[in-house]
């Protein structure tokens, strides 16, 4: 693709994994807070996850005067408004991605299925610049993901196939009560397939399913609204994506 913008995927073959949770937020807080210019091509087919997050946070705005004028105040302040969500199926991602190349934009992020046997989606994946794949302290996911992330590696970047430079790993639902030891254990597996893990931690918190509440409160997954700044702390989101903007910056 002829894109200015970094193309981005949160990528996993697991479901429930956060990958679509993670994409928003990081979406949101790029745009909201560091002055950013984001979109996101949801190509979760059939279940485009992300464009009806934004119809529900559109309509809780619009019945809430609470939200109205927490948009107002947002767009005085930053001039932004909500990024843009293209709709797409997987196979014609990248073409839908093209309609943004006179956008000026910062990221693209692509939410996608999670298998890589859904049409379009390595595709896809060939033509990001980075991907980043999160993992659990579990037997089942961990696998299944490292099993994704090796043919990532081995079929399209160190053949050359693919525009991807660079794969990386991070820790997402961690439990604060399991022992370090297990990462250490698990980061050596890793280390020897030769791939890399943020340093990054993303706790188990229940802050991370909360969208926007009838009641006013604090919001932290929104597609319109940055995590609120109380939530923020200790959820390790902002540690994350400095992290991953030193990487593809």
């Amino acid at each position: 693709m002829n894109m200015k913008a970094k193309c981005v995927a949160f990528s996993t073959q697991k479901g429930g994994a956060g990958k679509t949770t993670l994409t928003v937020l990081i979406a949101s807080y790029l745009q909201y807070v560091r002055g950013f210019n984001v979109a996101i091509v949801d190509c979760d087919f059939p279940q485009h996850s992300i464009t009806e997050m934004r119809k529900r946070d559109v309509e809780m705005t619009l019945h809430s005067e609470y939200y109205k004028q927490l948009a107002y105040n947002q767009i005085t302040r930053t001039r932004k408004k909500g990024y843009i969500i293209l709709e797409s199926k997987p196979e014609y991602a990248l073409e839908e991605a093209q309609k943004l190349e006179h956008e000026e934009l910062d990221f693209i992020f692509f939410d996608l299925p999670g298998t890589v046997n859904s049409p379009g989606v390595l595709k896809t994946l060939s033509k990001m610049d980075y991907i980043f794949s999160p993992i659990a302290a579990d037997r089942v996911v961990l696998e299944s993901t490292l099993r994704f992330v090796v043919n990532i590696n081995e079929n399209l970047i160190t053949t050359g196939r693919s525009d991807i430079k660079g794969l990386y790993l991070f820790w997402n639902m961690v439990d604060g009560r399991e022992k370090s030891e297990l990462y250490k254990i698990y980061e050596t597996v890793i280390g020897e397939l030769g791939l890399t893990v943020l340093k990054t931690f993303i706790p188990d918190s229940k802050r991370f399913r909360r969208e926007l509440p009838t009641s006013g409160k604090a919001v932290f997954r929104s597609t319109l609204f940055p995590p609120d700044r109380s939530l923020l702390k200790g959820s390790s989101l902002e540690e994350l994506t400095d992290e991953i903007l030193k990487i593809i910056s």
